[in-house]
């Protein structure tokens, strides 16, 4: 996902195209990892000093709505990263230091049998938590 997608999706979908719109979605895009509400608020404070927490709050739960965010959740905090602009089916590992990721293309369900007869899986999700190479060199 970039930018430009992002914003097109909120325009077919109806929403109003607004700067403060723009350049939280740009902040993901220039960030590409997981943000904590609080991460995005004082980022949006610097250009926005009155912005609440309560419009980050509406817009973070308006893009995960419209899949222009994903949501992930860890230490009880729900965190946020643009969307992949793939489209197969991957997982992720995640550093818990900086929130940066990269893409596990395998998936363990493939290896991980069901075999329930009355339960249809029809998602799942597969993360990986750990340090990246330059958050375990600090």
């Amino acid at each position: 996902m970039n930018v430009s997608t992002a914003l097109r999706i909120l325009k077919d979908e109806g929403f109003k195209y607004t700067e403060k719109r723009e350049d939280l979605v740009t902040l993901f895009a220039k960030e590409k990892r997981y943000l904590s509400a609080r991460d995005v608020l004082i980022h949006m404070q610097k250009s926005y000093p009155g912005m609440s927490v309560d419009t980050i709050y509406r817009n973070l739960t308006l893009f995960k709505d419209l899949e222009i965010l994903e949501e992930t959740e860890w230490n009880g905090e729900k965190r946020y990263r643009l969307s992949c602009s793939t489209n197969h089916h991957h997982h992720h590992l995640i550093c818990l230091q900086c929130g940066k990721t990269r893409q596990i293309e395998s998936c363990p369900m493939e290896d991980m049998p069901v075999g329930d007869s009355e339960f249809k899986v029809t998602g799942h999700k597969f993360e990986v938590y750990g340090e990246c190479g330059e958050c375990q060199a600090q």
